[in-house]
């Protein structure tokens, strides 16, 4: 297997810590943008887009802060995707830090995706 690279964004979103962590963590809240559906039995996520199925194990989360996952794909690995709520201590601005791993190829890609989708986040929960 080809090693990946880990990169981490950083999608300054206007909105609650409180809000946003629902959109994050929830099967219902991550429907509404990240995947088409997404279901959820205990610690395993199901991820559905057009159709294709990927699983995810739901690897750690701390209320109101952060999420952490790992693709069934990528056990015996050490790679995962975390979204994590960033609120500075002085401005009080929210953003949404998101660490990934992919492979050097699809790297722009990937970022894009993820741009991509946080947008449509953002779109939702109204915030430009």
């Amino acid at each position: 297997m080809e090693a990946k690279t880990k990169f981490e964004m950083e999608f300054p979103i206007q909105v609650s810590p409180s809000l946003l962590y629902q959109y994050i963590s929830t099967p219902s809240g991550l429907s509404e943008w990240y995947a088409d559906n997404v279901n959820s039995r205990g610690e395993l996520f199901t991820f559905i887009w057009n159709g294709s199925e990927e699983t995810a194990k739901l690897m750690g989360k701390k209320s109101g802060e952060r999420i952490k996952f790992k693709w069934m794909a990528d056990e015996g690995t050490d790679y995962f995707f975390e979204m994590r709520i960033q609120v500075d201590e002085i401005t009080k601005d929210v953003s949404l830090m998101v660490t990934d791993f992919s492979s050097e190829d699809e790297l722009d890609e990937n970022k894009m995706l993820w741009d991509n989708t946080v947008s449509e986040l953002k779109h939702i929960l109204g915030s430009t």
